[in-house]
This record gives structure tokens, C-alpha cells and sequence, in this order.
């Protein structure tokens, strides 16, 4: 496998520590408000490469963080606490609205089927870790005091940045569009960072610990150093994150990181591109955004949204619109008529020639994770299923080999959901057939409809029918 490594600016061959395990952490979500899309489009990209090692044979220890405290509204390490404020405003405990954010977005990834990671790990279980490795960086010389906390030097760090590639420069100037960092008077250098919070003398907050330097909150840089370390070691494969993230989440992370480890603290680095909406980055802070609890408000199945993003590199940006959507919809339910035919049809005794599609899907996979090249290569084996569905009978050979086939590619794409139809539905089903049959069209009309509002859709034949899972809410 090839994947474009952030640290290198190129794709690489990708080659794991251990020769068998690749150990692999993504930054999680910030719990004080629902997932938008675009955050979800960077888990899914997230799962799509772990399936794609997985179908290579790696086993993947993955490891995801919660971050229930410590991010606050500025990358300058000022303004509020997200959760706190988001709590206030709420009027709920600052653990309850966590909890209740955390919640909501397991739901929306399991909605998108995506695998979830053997460790979730909430930065508020881990503050005894976070004020161990800041400690470790105070015993080198790494940290100093100011009035608001305990901040990193990161002149002592000289390869600070280098994930930043070309903008390096920029950032240790200030000048990186976009970075949101602004100087603080006490900092030694614009990018010091915040390791350690002190509470507010006026105001008590809902999250604060005792530690070394005073009562406060970690920063939201060591919280991602501290939990992947803990539970991967101090050096590991692949760390993913939206390209938001690079700087300076990232670069942070890189630095304290090896500053109190003393070694090369990830070998990948791994960054999904921003999905858009009029062309805009989708953002909170803009108000620009959609929650897939809006795209299923409007009728849209969780996984249509996942084929979208499969079509696009993770590495291109995605503009998103619902007539885009729609698209995807109707495709999904294109393969589900498809796939749900071939069982029915006669089987010959005749020999075909079936092209190697798993080989090629796997080697579009290698390429730098080229899901769009593996969704062509699966849509152009269902053509080929759709000349046998169209003639009425299939090779005995390809029938045998297509069930295997099928299972390879969904193991990756995740998009084939094994779904059970209601015996209410069946009911319904068989009744407006024997309607058809009688003649009786404005009732088996009837019929048609209340099963489509129960979320299926029948599917008329010459002398039968089908009944699929209904992946949108426009009636055609």
C-alpha cells in the first residue's frame, strides 16, 4: 500500500513498524455540539483506511480520542471552553452535555457504518497521564509560566513545524492564513502553546483538577500526545486528523510529543481534505453547517452520504448538495435491485469469463487509498451483472463466485447493509401484487404508497416483484 504522508508532502510506500500490526490514532470529535458532515466525512475516510488495511491482512489496533474538556474557542489558547460554554447555555452540567454529545455521535457513526475503534478514550479519564508527560517536558527545560498557565517553548523544539512543509515559514511568523493564532504579551514566541490551564480566579469552573502548577484544565494539544502514547506507544504508525488539524493541533502534538519521549513520535501522517457546502467550508463557528440527523430529516439514508464521500479522494475537497445526494441515493438503490435479482435468476451450466475485479479494486485501494477508482471498479461489475439479470440467467461459475466477490468489496466499502424486510411489508407487498393481478390498480397504488412512507419500495416485474430498503424520501 502507498499513502500521501503530510511529513513528506509525497505518497509513500507505506511500511508498519511491525510487520503484521499497524497502530493507527484518530482524533475524535470535540463533544459540545452534533457532528456536522464534514467532520463525519473525515471518520469515514478514517474507516475506509482501516478497512483497506484490514482487507490487506494488517491486523489494526485503533485508538480514538474524546475530547470532553480542554478545547477552548481560540487555537491561542484563549476565549472559553467549548463544553463549558455550550453547557451554560444549555443549562446542563458540563459531564451531562458531554456524555449526551458523546452519545449522539457514536449513534451518527454507526449510522454510517463505520467499524468503531477497539479504544475510545475521553481525555477527562486521562488527566493523571496528560500531568505526567508535562512534567517530563518541565524536568527537560521545555515549559515556562505566565499569568493564565504553563506553556511549551517551542524554540527549544528547532524542527517545530516541519509537518507544515512550505508554510513553515509562515507559521513561526504568524502569518499562516487561517491558524487563529494570536500573540499573547507573556509568550515567548507566537506559537508557545498551553499545556496547563489555570482556573479562572472569578469564576469556578465545572472541569478543573488539582496538579503541580495549580488548580486548572489540560490544553487541548497534550490530551491527543498524552492517550496515543498511553495506549500505542511512543512511537506508532498512523495519525489521521482533518487538514484543519495540521496546524497547529498537529505540529503541537509533534512537538511535545518527541520533546518528552525522545523519539519519532508517528511514522504516517494522514489528513482528510474539508467538505464544502456552497463551496465554503463548513464550519460551526459560521453557521454554514448539516448534521446527518438534517440529511435524514430530509428522507436521505446515513449511507448514501457514505457512497458520497467513497466517490471522492479524501485528499480533494467535496462540495456537498443534496441534488449531488440524491444522486448517491438512487445509485444505492440501483445496486440494491441488482444485487437482490441475482439470486432469482436460472442458472446455466455454461462456462463465462468473470475480469479479476477484486485485484483491481484492491490495487485502486493501494493507490493512496483511491476509493473513487474502487467504486468505478465495483460499479462496473454490477453492469456486468446487469447483462445477466437483463438475458435472465447467469453462469453457474459467476453466480458461485459472486457472493465471495461481493463480501470482498463491501468489507471496504461498508455500503451493502444486510437489511431484513418486515413480514408487515411482505404483507403488504403480496397483497397489492394479487391487486395488480385482479386488476384493481387505484388500491395496489394505495398499497405502493404506505409501503414507500414505511421506508420500501417496491419493485415491479413482468410476473413478480421486489422489495428494497428505501434510501430516499422523492417518490418516482
Amino acid at each position: 500500500m502507498r499513502l500521501f504522508n503530510t511529513l513528506s508532502r509525497r505518497v509513500e510506500e507505506f511500511v508498519p513498524i511491525n510487520s503484521k500490526e499497524v497502530r493507527l490514532y484518530s482524533c475524535g470529535p470535540t463533544v459540545y455540539d452534533f457532528a456536522h458532515i464534514g467532520n463525519l466525512r473525515y471518520f469515514t475516510n478514517v474507516d475506509l483506511l482501516k478497512r483497506a488495511l484490514l482487507l490487506e491482512g494488517y491486523d489494526v489496533k485503533h485508538v480514538m480520542n474524546i475530547t470532553d474538556v480542554g478545547h477552548l474557542t481560540s487555537d491561542a489558547d484563549t476565549g472559553e471552553d467549548k463544553i463549558e460554554r455550550s453547557a451554560e447555555k444549555a443549562r446542563m452540567s458540563a459531564w451531562d452535555l458531554a456524555k449526551m454529545y458523546t452519545q449522539y455521535f457514536l449513534e451518527d457513526i454507526k449510522e454510517l457504518n463505520i467499524i468503531y475503534p477497539q479504544i475510545i478514550c475521553k481525555a477527562t479519564d486521562h488527566i493523571k497521564e496528560m500531568i505526567d508527560m508535562i512534567r517530563k517536558l518541565e524536568e527537560k527545560g521545555f515549559t515556562y509560566r505566565i499569568g493564565d498557565g504553563i506553556y511549551y517553548d517551542t524554540s527549544k523544539f528547532p524542527s517545530y513545524g516541519e509537518l507544515l512543509g512550505k508554510e513553515r515559514e509562515k507559521a513561526l511568523s504568524g502569518a499562516l492564513p487561517g491558524a487563529r493564532v494570536e500573540f499573547n504579551p507573556e509568550k515567548r514566541n507566537i506559537n508557545d502553546f498551553a499545556l496547563w490551564k489555570f482556573s479562572p480566579k472569578d469564576k469556578k469552573r465545572q472541569m478543573e483538577w488539582d496538579s503541580p502548577w495549580g488548580v486548572g484544565f489540560p490544553g487541548w494539544h497534550i490530551e491527543c500526545s498524552a492517550m496515543s502514547t498511553k495506549y500505542l506507544g511512543n512511537h506508532f504508525d498512523i495519525h489521521a486528523g482533518g487538514v484543519d488539524l495540521i496546524f497547529p493541533h498537529h505540529t503541537n502534538e509533534i512537538a511535545q510529543s518527541e520533546a518528552a519521549n525522545s523519539e519519532k513520535f508517528v511514522n504516517y501522517w494522514f489528513h482528510v481534505e474539508h467538505l464544502l457546502i456552497n463551496n465554503k467550508k463548513m464550519s460551526k463557528s459560521e453557521g454554514n453547517y448539516l448534521t446527518l440527523r438534517d440529511l435524514k430529516n430530509k428522507g436521505f439514508d446515513p449511507i448514501a452520504f457514505r457512497l458520497m464521500i467513497i466517490d471522492h479522494h479524501y485528499r480533494n475537497k467535496l462540495n456537498f448538495t443534496f441534488e449531488k445526494l440524491e444522486k448517491y441515493a438512487t445509485t444505492l438503490e440501483r445496486f440494491d435491485i441488482t444485487l437482490k435479482t441475482i439470486p432469482l435468476l436460472e442458472e446455466t451450466n455454461e462456462e463465462d469469463y468473470l475480469e479479476d475485479y477484486a485485484l483491481a479494486f484492491n490495487n485502486a485501494l493501494k493507490d493512496d487509498l483511491d476509493t473513487h477508482k474502487a467504486l468505478q471498479i465495483f460499479s462496473k461489475y454490477i453492469d456486468v451483472l446487469n447483462d445477466y439479470i437483463f438475458k435472465g440467467r447467469i453462469p453457474r461459475n459467476i453466480k458461485q463466485k459472486h457472493f465471495q466477490l461481493i463480501s470482498h468489496f463491501n468489507k471496504v466499502l461498508g455500503i451493502l447493509d444486510e437489511y431484513a424486510i418486515p413480514e408487515e411489508i411482505k404483507a403488504l407487498a403480496e397483497k397489492r401484487y394479487q391487486h395488480k393481478k385482479a386488476g384493481l390498480l387505484e388500491e395496489a397504488d394505495k398499497i405502493r404508497e404506505e409501503v414507500f412512507n414505511k421506508g420500501y419500495k417496491i419493485i415491479d416485474y413482468s410476473n413478480s416483484y421486489l422489495i428494497i430498503k428505501r434510501r430516499y424520501n422523492e417518490l418516482h
